[in-house]
């Protein structure tokens, strides 16, 4: 009869010594399965509350810095390591080995301060950005828990990415695999981000370099018609890209016009004299023609003229091609693992 008091005794006694940060009845227990079994290489996901899938990073370390692979593979005896998460609530989904699900529950407290200790301490960054969102950063190098988008690759340790081969990438691989199907995945796209992450295949992240990020044209409305077809290829289709930096002008960019002007005077220069004319007839080319001028002197009048010219000035320059590139200044756009 002492047992229940007992237990809620223990329960009482060990309660604050879970980990600042740590989820109660998971981190540090076996899972079983509905037989009694060890879950040897269960799967446990660490998911955002109230989503169906978005994942959520928890860490090795109270100062959340060391995340785990999303998600986490039991070991042989189906035991779950330490794990600390950040402030708040989280979901999370226990699978067998085969995917089969075991166990999965929303809205789950976060015990504890997720810095541990003292006044205060780290807040996870999954809390302030969620997977796949853009920042512009004041560095050219690499940032703790982002990448940068510049078109490399990532993917698993074994995936030999360019950007980053790492199992912290493994929740932004999947949500780029899903929410773009441009980004090309390396052996082409297989039946599932799962399988290919499995399978140890690299994504390419979206490619920021030398590009001003602007807004899809719709983003879940009609279309606002301030990018269109006629000089950006596809506006509200995600991770689209146009524009550039200089144009040069030709003749259609040109407005219509009639060029118009005035034609100086005709300059005209007579002649007369006197020629002898006798009445006479001719047969030549086996016709003939007769005049009835009586032997005396005629006159004649020569003219000869300058008709009307026009010369133009060169005008223009030489094609450059000019600038339309806004006032800038230039960072790092990382994307949040």
């Amino acid at each position: 009869m002492r047992k229940p008091f007992l237990l809620a005794a223990l329960l009482a006694f060990i309660a604050p010594a879970f980990a600042a940060g740590t989820l109660p009845g998971i981190s540090m227990t076996q899972q079983l399965d509905e037989l009694g079994h060890p879950l040897s290489g269960g799967k446990l996901s660490f998911i955002q509350a109230g989503t169906t899938s978005t994942p959520q990073n928890c860490y090795q370390d109270t100062a959340l810095t060391l995340a785990y692979p999303n998600p986490l593979t039991l070991d042989a005896a189906g035991r779950v390591p330490q794990v600390f998460c950040a402030d708040g609530t989280i979901k999370i989904r226990l699978t067998d080995k085969n995917g089969n699900q075991k166990l999965v529950q929303d809205n789950l407290l976060i015990v504890g301060p997720s810095g541990a200790g003292g006044g205060g301490g780290t807040v996870d960054p999954t809390t302030i950005f969620q997977t796949g969102a853009f920042m512009q950063f004041y560095g050219s190098g690499t940032l703790t828990g982002w990448v940068r988008c510049n078109g490399r690759t990532i993917g698993s340790a074994s995936s030999g990415a360019t950007e980053r081969a790492n199992a912290d990438t493994q929740a932004l691989f999947q949500y780029l695999w899903g929410a773009d199907a441009n980004l090309t995945v390396s052996g082409g796209r297989g039946a599932s981000s799962n399988a290919d992450w499995a399978a140890n295949k690299q994504l390419t992240l979206p490619d920021c370099r030398g590009r001003v990020v602007a807004s899809l044209d719709d983003m879940g409305n009609s279309a606002a018609g301030r990018l269109t077809n006629s000089f950006f290829a596809s506006p509200t289709t995600l991770g689209a890209a146009g524009g550039g930096q200089s144009q040069t002008l030709v003749t259609a960019n040109l407005p219509p016009y009639t060029p118009a002007g005035t034609n100086g005077p005709v300059s005209v220069t007579s002649t007369s004299g006197d020629v002898p004319v006798n009445n006479g007839s001719s047969t030549t080319g086996g016709g003939g023609f007769s005049f009835g001028i009586t032997t005396g002197v005629g006159r004649f009048l020569s003219s000869t003229g300058t008709g009307p010219t026009f010369t133009g000035t060169p005008q223009g320059g030489t094609s450059n091609a000019f600038s339309v590139l806004q006032p800038t200044i230039l960072a790092t756009t990382f994307i949040k693992l």
